[in-house]
């Protein structure tokens, strides 16, 4: 008996660079003998509705889009109390996440990776109601991967990214934020805050792989102090260009559970899309949660256990 597959389309992902190789994975799929259903999502929070009803249905389900795309398929795929393993084809216009992952930006080649690859069991993130992958920030950067328009994204791909976040340093204030991990606390005025379980962020920082693990647990943690002086904000990019990290001007840690209390409403981002805002926080890492397929190819270089010796669903 054929396995059942769903795959799953956000049509307006990227440059919509992966919706004419959409007959060819297929195609594809069914030769590995899936049973494969295709749904085109409709907008925002559409994969984690249908995926939250229907997700028990199926042995695999291979979702292609971006890194929001890929949140909204975990979400779905874990408020509906499944378990069947994930693959990720990434073709959003960063792709932070998949960067970190080593997933291939040739969407044949990532189709293929995602029902072939070795099973991963990665960290969840929850952030107070709402669920995330690999990322929940605030400040400098945070707001641009929802604030760009979308032509601009297709047009310039990651440097309208770092375009749009430039035009908002001149306004930034500073984020006066406590965050307290077990018996440590830490409160200061920020311009950047990051929790994260990724090698990438924005696309723009980078952390050095032998400072990560994506299932272990823990996040890391990011605080980047408020430039007061010309000459802090030239210390702060040359420790996050070298990743030396912590630094003088930033704080960083790893810990399983925060709470973060603001002043000021503050807007987060999760995974790249707009999260909650308000003054109190708590962000809690969900333990070996996200059932991810990655290509033989990663599993030597990315910082994560292998769960078995293949990604049969």
């Amino acid at each position: 008996m054929n396995r059942r597959m769903l795959l799953l389309l956000n049509p307006i992902a990227g440059q919509r660079r992966a919706n004419r190789f959409l007959p060819e994975i297929i195609r594809m799929y069914n030769e590995r003998d899936y049973d494969c259903v295709t749904y085109v999502t409709a907008g925002p929070g559409d994969a984690t509705r249908y995926l939250t009803e229907r997700a028990r249905e199926f042995d695999r389900v291979v979702c292609i889009g971006g890194d929001g795309t890929l949140n909204e398929t975990i979400t779905g795929i874990v408020e509906g109390g499944a378990s069947c393993p994930v693959g990720y084809i990434p073709a959003g216009t960063t792709n932070d996440y998949a960067s970190s992952l080593g997933l291939s930006k040739d969407i044949l080649t990532a189709a293929a990776d995602a029902v072939d690859g070795r099973l991963c069991m990665f960290d969840l993130g929850r952030f107070n109601h709402r669920d995330f992958i690999y990322t929940a920030s605030c400040g400098a950067f945070a707001r641009t991967s929802y604030t760009t328009p979308q032509p601009a994204k297709n047009l310039l791909g990651h440097l309208a990214y770092i375009l749009e976040g430039l035009r908002d340093l001149p306004t930034l204030k500073p984020i006066h934020a406590r965050v307290t991990s077990g018996d440590r606390v830490f409160e200061g005025d920020y311009i950047f805050c990051a929790v994260t379980n990724s090698l990438s962020v924005g696309g723009i920082l980078r952390l050095d792989p032998d400072m990560v693990r994506l299932n272990d647990g823990l996040f890391e943690v990011m605080l980047v102090k408020f430039p007061t002086l010309p000459g802090h904000l030239s210390k702060i990019l040359t420790a996050l260009g070298n990743c030396d990290l912590p630094s003088e001007e930033i704080e960083f840690f790893a810990a399983e559970r925060l709470r973060i209390e603001v002043e000021d409403d503050v807007e987060w981002t999760l995974d790249g899309e707009r999260g909650d805002s308000g003054r109190s926080f708590e962000v809690i890492n969900m333990h070996k949660r996200v059932p991810l397929v990655l290509p033989e190819r990663s599993v030597e270089t990315v910082p994560v256990e292998v769960a078995g010796d293949g990604a049969e669903g």
